[in-house]
């Protein structure tokens, strides 16, 4: 018998353990069964189960679970990131509360009591960190339900991904795709280290726009820059203003004296100078920005860095401000040029700063050499695959984002300044000649045959980007360089699904390193999901203070609840999914209204015959409930093969809720609770078919409750565990029942809308007089006449009136009126006149937000959730507007 409460952290506690135990989650790449794969995006071993993860991780699942049930072979192959720079970041904070610190070249020692760990011991630190909380990830994956092959759980710092990694390295060197350049990277000088894109995060900051004047060689003029950063004038090495821009044309082609240091510096010609901005004359310094290094490139600009990797100013500079810090160098510089009148004006200046988002100082664009890989090169071969169809996007504008990016790629910067990650397996001999190899030993033996003797090598310090090794993903995870038999089977894998924020990051990394080493793609189709924001549209975040944790609504509302709210909100052409609690708690009570329809029919009998046959069914409202049956699996199945999980939510949700709850539970009730006989017997029956067979189109979206269910009804002695169930096949529908039961929901529902629209008391019977119905209405209201007067509140139905009286309100069904006299419970006129005043304020509303939006400025300036907003509150009174209209014509009016 059921417990007369849902209890979900009960039933999901005892759940997971037996499926996982049992071996359901597990792969058989023997088996001959097709295949479907999907790897999960390796979470970051720091890491715990945040929103983002809620929702990406419930989509697999789903996907996965269908997918199992329709038959395949499936693996969701599950793994971590060792995340170097968010790792390293984690222990040395650990460590620094223990008075130790890391033995780098150059950093502040402290009060020289200080512990300091050489590579290796740090190294040894971080390991132990991992074995006591890199699990905590995957524990609460667990929590959410994922049904990943944990028997084949990989590490990107394990052993075997470890050897993928340096035999990439050493073959893309080895042809001439990975080399080392001088370029600019993104500097984080809190954590000492290059950072990718992603790591960067743009902060708007209230500083100063400071415009300079710089005298011009041999006359009395001087040009003026505009910037935002004083310090960096110390390396400067042009100033730039536009070819047509008659306040400076004339100055192009002179040379101006770097004030403080005296160099002498060209004025270009270049597009990049904007004459509405600033002065509309920018000071180049190729060397401390990424725009300026292009425009250095372009007139062959001398690159003079003047910062240290800790961001202090170097030997390059000045004598004087050597050594400093660089916002105090930014005060002593101004202060210096103001003491020589060569500041014209600082203006307050709001503008977006890039900051680490680990090292949480601003970050600094940094000339340095690094390793890098020819992306440009190996972008070329995932650029044909997008474009012939070999890899499908969904939605389908991610293939215009991807091209837009690939086809102006950069050269992808792949080493860090790190001491956690995968070493650079390159040796430098005493004239810093390169061995890259394998290992060590075979180093050695090449710098032999060079040298022609033995000589001391020195391993480069450096580790490669997270990405590079999370970029081999899809095939390092399947046993590569070995030939395995999961590699044979599963690769390229079925579906990637990921978030948009990372489809540069990793999902084109992948693609290079699949199709380079493959030689075909490494996922069929890519899934691209937006991201989980407040229900303003704001992206979470602590400082803001609008942090969701998902472990807390599981505690709260089930996995179950989250799950089917992350699968509702997954519209592909969403790019913000707003989130509130209230929403899980709404399919916590979605997950409740099945557990008490299951009850209720466990207190009526309901049971399946073993010999039961659903084409003998002979009852109206069941063969109608055998075919919305069929209707919804088709449904469900479309829209999950088609990617649109928010459709199979809804279809599910409509079909549970609406058609088996709200109407066959109804209109079965009376049969139910009658009197024994045929029809009871065949309602049982047919109740207890659809309820297994919802719990099998449910289970991949809420699998905890549905597991429940159907061990509670009996099902698994006879038929083992749900998880490992065949996806129903589609029962038949009957086009004469779907008709006439049709017909009766319809109007039961619209004597209902009616009546509420209207503010009729609840408690009130009405007559219902039904105008104009021909003889198969008349017929349907004689049958069904007791279900209308029980579920429409209706006191007495005459089918053969002829007028609609006055004071009624208007329902109209196929070729009848059905009038509900209600001039004695309601004042008409009064009602007439309150929907008339609510639709004309509505009309203003939707006025006042037309204009808004019809604003290009406001449109062009508001943040995106904000015009979002407007869009939606627009829609929400305009679809109150036509309901409030409709109901002022039920009146007649």
């Amino acid at each position: 018998m059921l417990d007369k409460t849902y209890d979900p952290k009960e039933i999901e506690a005892r759940r997971y353990p037996e499926w996982e135990q049992s071996g359901a989650f597990r792969a058989h790449p023997e088996s001959a069964k097709p295949p479907y794969c999907i790897v999960i995006p390796p979470p970051n071993v720091t890491g715990s189960l945040h929103m983002g993860h809620a929702l990406d991780n419930t989509l697999q699942d789903i996907l996965i679970r269908w997918r199992r049930m329709k038959g395949d072979d499936v693996l969701w192959q599950p793994g971590t990131d060792h995340a170097g720079i968010a790792t390293q970041m984690v222990v040395v904070r650990n460590l620094e509360q223990e008075g130790i610190g890391l033995a780098v070249e150059g950093a502040d020692r402290g009060d020289g009591n200080k512990k300091l760990l050489s590579r290796e011991e740090f190294l040894a630190k971080v390991w132990e960190w991992k074995a006591y909380s890199g699990g905590t990830i995957t524990s609460q994956l667990r929590r959410l339900g994922a049904s990943c092959d944990w028997s084949r759980e990989r590490f990107t710092m394990d052993e075997g991904l470890s050897r993928a990694v340096l035999k990439v390295f050493v073959d893309l060197y080895n042809q001439g795709l990975i080399y080392k350049d001088n370029r600019l990277v993104n500097w984080d000088p809190k954590m000492l280290t290059a950072i990718s894109d992603l790591e960067v995060e743009s902060r708007e900051v209230k500083g100063h726009l400071w415009y300079l004047k710089y005298p011009i060689e041999g006359s009395e003029e001087h040009i003026v820059v505009a910037t935002t950063r004083p310090e960096t004038m110390l390396g400067d090495t042009g100033v730039a203003v536009h070819p047509d821009d008659p306040k400076w044309k004339h100055l192009i082609g002179e040379h101006a004296i770097l004030p403080l240091v005296g160099r002498r510096i060209p004025v270009v010609a270049d597009a990049y100078s904007d004459p509405e901005k600033g002065s509309g004359a920018v000071k180049i310094t190729p060397a401390h920005d990424f725009n300026d290094f292009e425009v250095g490139r372009r007139h062959r600009l001398e690159a003079i860095s003047i910062f240290d990797k800790f961001a202090r100013v170097n030997e390059n500079a000045p004598e004087k401000y050597r050594g400093l810090d660089r916002f105090e160098a930014r005060k002593r510089i101004v202060a210096d040029l103001e003491a020589l009148s060569l500041v014209e004006k600082i203006e307050p200046h709001t503008h977006a700063v890039p900051y680490g988002d680990r090292g949480g100082v601003p970050v600094e664009p940094f000339l340095t050499e690094q390793w890098y890989a020819d992306a440009k090169k190996l972008a070329e071969a995932p650029i044909a695959a997008a474009r012939d169809g070999r890899v499908t996007f969904v939605p389908e504008r991610g293939r215009d984002d991807f091209f837009r990016w690939m086809e102006n790629i950069e050269p992808w910067c792949i080493s860090r300044q790190l001491w956690w990650g995968h070493q650079i397996p390159a040796w430098y001999g005493p004239d810093r000649k390169i061995f890259v190899a394998l290992s060590e030993g075979e180093a050695r033996a090449e710098a032999r045959r060079h040298y022609g003797k033995d000589v001391p090598l020195e391993r480069d310090p450096d580790v490669l980007d997270t990405w590079f090794s999370s970029a081999l993903w899809p095939f390092s995870t399947l046993g590569w360089p070995d030939e395995t038999e999961a590699l044979g089977k599963y690769y390229p894998t079925s579906v990637l699904v990921t978030g948009w924020d990372i489809l540069f990051f990793w999902v084109a990394r992948m693609m290079m390193m699949g199709m380079h080493f493959m030689t075909d793609v490494p996922f069929r189709t890519v899934y691209l999901h937006g991201l989980v924001t407040d229900e303003r549209g704001q992206k979470m975040s602590k400082s803001k203070g609008n942090v969701i944790d998902p472990l807390e609504l599981i505690d709260k509302y089930g996995a179950d609840a989250l799950r089917f709210t992350m699968a509702s909100l997954a519209a592909a052409s969403a790019g913000r999914l707003r989130l509130t609690p209230a929403r899980v708690e709404g399919s916590r009570n979605f997950a409740t209204k099945l557990w008490n329809a299951t009850r209720f029919a466990e207190m009526n009998g309901v049971a399946l015959p073993q010999d039961f046959d659903s084409a003998s069914v002979r009852h109206t409202v069941n063969k109608w409930m055998l075919g919305e049956l069929g209707r919804a699996n088709l449904a469900v199945d479309k829209a999950l093969a088609d990617f649109r999980l928010n459709e199979a939510a809804g279809t599910l949700y409509e079909f549970i809720w609406g058609v088996v709850c709200d109407w066959y539970v109804e209109l079965t009730k009376p049969i139910l609770q009658g009197a024994d006989g045929p029809d009871k017997e065949e309602t049982r029956a047919v109740t207890a078919l659809v309820l297994r067979e919802t719990l099998k189109l449910l289970h991949p979206v809420m699998p905890f409750i549905t597991e429940e269910l159907w061990d509670k009804l009996g099902h698994r002695p006879r038929h083992g565990m749900l998880i490992g169930q065949a996806w129903p096949e589609p029962t038949a529908a009957d086009p004469v029942a779907d008709a006439e039961i049709g017909w009766l929901v319809k109007v039961i529902s619209d004597i209902r809308s009616a009546r509420a629209e209207l503010n009729v008391p609840a408690g009130a019977k009405l007559r219902l007089l039904v105008i104009g119905a021909n003889e198969t209405t008349r017929r349907r209201l004689d049958t069904h006449r007791a279900a209308i007067e029980r579920l429409a509140r209706i006191e007495s139905i005459d089918a053969m009136a002829t007028a609609v009286p006055k004071a009624a309100l208007q329902v109209v069904v196929d070729e009848a009126t059905y009038a509900l006299p209600v001039g004695e419970v309601i004042d008409l006129k009064a009602e007439g006149a309150r929907l008339q005043k609510e639709i004309r304020k509505l009309a203003d509303e939707v006025g006042k937000i037309d204009a808004k939006l019809g604003n290009a400025a406001f449109v062009a300036r508001a943040p995106e959730e904000v015009v979002e907003e407007q869009r939606e509150r627009r829609a929400q009174a305009e679809q109150t507007r036509t309901r409030l209209s409709r109901a002022l014509q039920r009146l007649g009016a």
